[in-house]
């Protein structure tokens, strides 16, 4: 795809007429870096000196709100054990006049907490709302007549109504009453925004970086500065770099310009961009005779300096990204900031998006906006 040779500073690249030309130092030496690091250096050289160094960021995900929000409470009424042999009778006929149906992740039994307590145990007796009437709450009102003989009196606590997804939310759950968690180790590394290791940080430090520089660009055009970047995660490579368009027609946000290009680097497309050096694509490698050509983004990660928007969300969706990077939150943002579309399950494609990356770089870009473009030179 690329010739063995090219000018010092340059490198080759597909512009959107179809014809290889060579581009400018800044932008273009970013992509060639990706594209023959890992060919041309070792493992250590590549993370040594890295600008991850000296620039502090971490990427989180942005989790459903199933998986963010608190976990909602409900009221109960408990009672003290006092015969604490009295503990797996007690459980078991409780069990049987209540069973609390989907609390399930909640334990019956629970240790108490007041450590001059003559009662070791507490237990969940039943719900405040399968009792008539809950002002007048005692083991004879609650219970029906049996031997019930080793509880204290009634009172009241909150308990977890579904069990947590998240080990923040397993953590404050079980301040209230002890719980069941089965825990998604990966999502608790990534919220502690470890997921990611020093060397996939460099490349993503790097991806994010030539969105940041399309962006840039962007800006000197008197467009807003949004940048954005397509790549593929299997081969580290830049498929696709664009920005802001909308000073030429609304719906070209920067996603949807890289959405567009990816496209027309599979024989596709609808819009032309070879006015705009910045938006650019690299042609899809060949593919083995009768193998499939990718559904436009299929398995692709997106690096984008603003949050998307619902239009360019949905986009995403349709076009079937894998991972979504984006560096700033935006007051109309889609995937964090208000309708996290990529978590709806109505939808038939969800994936995975991570905020953060190279944030201050991002946040700097929104706040300085467009520029007034430079009046062209007369001669």
């Amino acid at each position: 795809m690329y010739p063995p040779a090219f000018p010092a500073g340059h490198f080759m690249w597909l512009h959107t007429d179809g014809e290889h030309q060579f581009g400018s130092l800044d932008i273009n030496c970013i992509f060639y870096r990706v594209l023959c690091r890992a060919a041309m250096e070792p493992e250590t050289k590549r993370w040594k000196g890295s600008k991850c160094d000296d620039d502090s960021w971490l990427a989180f995900p942005v989790l459903s709100d199933e998986q963010s929000a608190d976990v909602e409470l409900v009221e109960a009424f408990a009672a003290p054990i006092v015969n604490r042999k009295a503990t797996s009778r007690l459980v078991r006929e409780l069990n049987g006049v209540y069973p609390l149906t989907g609390l399930q992740h909640v334990k019956r039994v629970r240790a108490c907490r007041a450590e001059d307590s003559p009662h070791p145990l507490e237990v969940l007796l039943c719900l405040l709302s399968d009792v008539p009437n809950p002002a007048d709450a005692s083991i004879p009102s609650l219970l029906p007549a049996g031997s019930w003989e080793g509880l204290g009196e009634p009172f009241v606590v909150k308990v977890p109504a579904r069990p947590p997804l998240t080990r923040p939310q397993f953590e404050l759950a079980s301040c209230r009453w002890p719980t069941t968690f089965h825990e998604d180790k990966q999502v608790t590394v990534a919220l502690r925004g470890e997921l990611f290791g020093p060397q996939q940080r460099a490349l993503m430090h790097t991806f994010m970086a030539s969105a940041v520089a399309a962006a840039r660009a962007a800006a000197q055009l008197g467009m807003e500065a949004v940048g954005a970047a397509v790549v593929d995660p299997e081969t580290q490579r830049i498929v696709t770099v664009g920005h802001d368009r909308r000073g030429e027609h609304p719906l070209q946000h920067a996603v949807m310009v890289c959405i567009d290009l990816v496209a027309r680097s599979q024989g596709g497309g609808c819009y032309r961009h070879d006015r705009y050096a910045a938006c650019r694509f690299a042609p899809t490698d060949p593919q083995p005779e009768g193998g499939a050509v990718p559904y436009i983004c299929s398995g692709y990660d997106l690096y984008v300096t603003r949050e998307p928007c619902v239009m360019c969300a949905m986009a995403l969706v349709h076009s079937r990204i894998g991972r979504v990077f984006y560096g700033a939150a935006a007051a109309d943002g889609a995937l964090g900031t208000r309708f996290k579309i990529h978590t709806q399950k109505d939808l038939n494609h969800r994936f995975q998006v991570y905020r953060g990356v190279l944030k201050r770089q991002c946040e700097d870009l929104s706040s300085r906006g467009r520029k007034t473009p430079e009046p062209p030179l007369l001669g």
